[in-house]
């Protein structure tokens, strides 16, 4: 299975500004800049690698998550997964933190910490993130 996403950047770094386009068209000429990535945390200026880098970590994550569950006898009514992906200008890209409030009928704490985190550890976009810190911050509602 291969997907793919499409940029196309104008101009030099600072000044210039361009678009994502994916496979999908969920992102269809989604504008990105270097200040949306460095300089406006608001997210209003556009998207950014960083950004996208979340947004899979955190559906990656929730979909694992969810499969461990079901295959438990104990399937999920949510899971509102986050991830806050650390960009430090100079260095790049040192953390994905994941945050987690599952709504799980029938499970105990220690098996709900127990299935979280083997999801965080065997997510296929966890797997890609190896270079750097991927925490998760898990808990029943």
């Amino acid at each position: 299975m291969n997907h793919s996403a499409n940029a196309v950047w104008k101009g030099n770094l600072k000044e210039g500004s361009g678009t994502l386009d994916t496979q999908s068209g969920a992102l269809k000429g989604q504008p990105y800049s270097f200040k949306a990535r460095f300089e406006d945390e608001t997210g209003r200026s556009g998207t950014n690698p960083e950004e996208l880098i979340a947004a899979a970590h955190a559906g990656c994550f929730a979909m694992q998550l969810s499969h461990f569950l079901a295959e438990n006898g104990t399937p999920a009514d949510k899971l509102d997964a986050k991830a806050v992906v650390t960009l430090v200008p100079g260095t790049g890209i040192t953390e994905s933190a994941l945050t987690l409030v599952g709504t799980v009928p029938g499970i105990d704490n220690a098996k709900f910490q127990e299935l979280a985190a083997k999801a965080k550890e065997g997510c296929p976009v966890s797997k890609a993130l190896g270079a750097i810190k991927v925490s998760l911050d898990a808990r029943l509602a």
